[in-house]
């Protein structure tokens, strides 16, 4: 029965995870307008699921280092109770973020998790030292270094776009519907402004116009290259760039959550790798837009070449820290990335950086409230 229970709680925080981080590799699709909502939302279930099924090959670190072992004695690690504890606890701080609109980090979910449970299991004879050195340090370290990384990144776009004059124009938007919008370019700020103020006090035929910051027509790139606009390769290249991050992110979640059923002897390691990636999927479909609208859009605003960016930042770190068992938070580096552009481009929005911050600092402690109130629970009723 408590083997079943685990399963369950693997389950739940696999859901979880999915509705809160999947569609992070890709709201730099959403949020600079290449993709709609569902387009992007598909890319990211997709390249998930893949980044789940690849870890069976490449991640083991990840599943030995979240499986408990180390941290606590050899028996507590492997009890079911214990592993039951950490699931549950948490997904319910991810379900919670989520549910509130806040991108935390499941990695940092599953630590405090272990500490909750660990702390109500053996007191104060955790491993202290493997939690600051294996989990702490890369968790505080990696968003800084994305932060850096994504200015590097950005700042080498700029000037290869300068090498190569590639010259981004002030649009308009003409249709009669969203839908229908085309965009006109090849006009200088007096003509935009001029058409602005003109349509404020115009409308004929039902023919609207609407300005470039509309996001499906912003910074679009009209030189050609071998025939090819490059708006298109861009958008192809960011496209990619995207689903890598989402790769990545799968890569990296998914063994920190199979380390719960390893550790237990649960189920082989490739049928639960399997079973958390169609959960993950089944969360990001149905319960992840309030994440999406916050990562895509409330941060910062996002032209297509800062998002392409952004996901070469993101992508690089997770996966190099997924091959070495770094147990880093794809949260974290997504949110630092985009973060670094911003400050940069001076569109950033300060409080909710400074929100999403403080959500990430409480994360922890609200996991090892879970998980304790689990472990307690579990202990009376088993």
């Amino acid at each position: 029965m408590l083997i079943i229970i685990l399963i369950i709680a693997t389950i739940f925080l696999a859901y979880n995870n999915g509705a809160n981080d999947n569609f992070k590799g890709v709201a730099t699709l959403y949020g600079s307008g290449t993709l709609s909502f569902k387009k992007a939302l598909t890319i990211a279930t997709i390249t998930t699921f893949l980044g789940s099924i690849t870890a069976i090959f490449v991640a083991n670190g990840l599943i030995q280092n979240f499986s408990g072992k180390g941290l606590v004695s050899q028996d507590i690690a492997g009890s079911v109770n214990f592993l039951i504890a950490v699931g549950f606890g948490a997904g319910s701080t991810v379900l919670l973020a989520t549910k509130l609109g806040f991108p935390i980090s499941t990695t940092h979910s599953l630590v405090g998790g272990l500490m909750g449970a660990g702390l109500m299991a053996v007191g104060l004879d955790i491993n202290f030292y493997k939690l600051g050195s294996a989990f702490f340090v890369p968790l505080l370290v990696s968003p800084f270094l994305a932060f850096a990384l994504g200015i590097i990144v950005y700042i080498l776009f700029k000037k290869i776009k300068k090498y190569f004059n590639l010259q981004s124009e002030n649009c308009i938007c003409i249709g009669a519907t969203k839908k229908q919008y085309i965009p006109v370019c090849n006009l200088n700020d007096n003509e935009v402004r001029q058409i602005a103020t003109d349509m404020n006090i115009q409308e004929t035929n039902n023919l609207h116009l609407h300005i470039a910051n509309h996001k499906e027509c912003q910074n679009i790139y009209t030189n050609k290259i071998f025939g090819t606009t490059i708006q298109k390769i861009l958008d192809i290249a960011h496209m990619v760039s995207a689903g890598a991050v989402s790769f990545a992110r799968g890569l990296n979640d998914t063994p920190k959550i199979a380390g719960l059923l390893v550790a237990a002897h649960t189920l082989d390691i490739r049928y639960g790798m399997v079973t958390i990636g169609v959960g993950m999927a089944i969360g990001g479909l149905l319960n992840s837009k309030l994440v999406a609208e916050t990562m895509s859009k409330k941060i910062t605003s996002i032209s297509h070449g800062q998002g392409l960016c952004a996901n070469l930042t993101t992508s690089f770190l997770v996966i190099v820290a997924s091959k070495f068992g770094i147990p880093v938070s794809t949260t974290h580096v997504s949110v630092g990335s985009i973060f670094g552009i911003g400050i940069i481009s001076q569109k950033h929005d300060a409080k909710m950086i400074k929100t999403i911050i403080l959500s990430w600092i409480i994360t922890l402690p609200v996991g090892m409230f879970f998980s304790a109130l689990f472990y307690y629970l579990i202990g009376i009723f088993s």
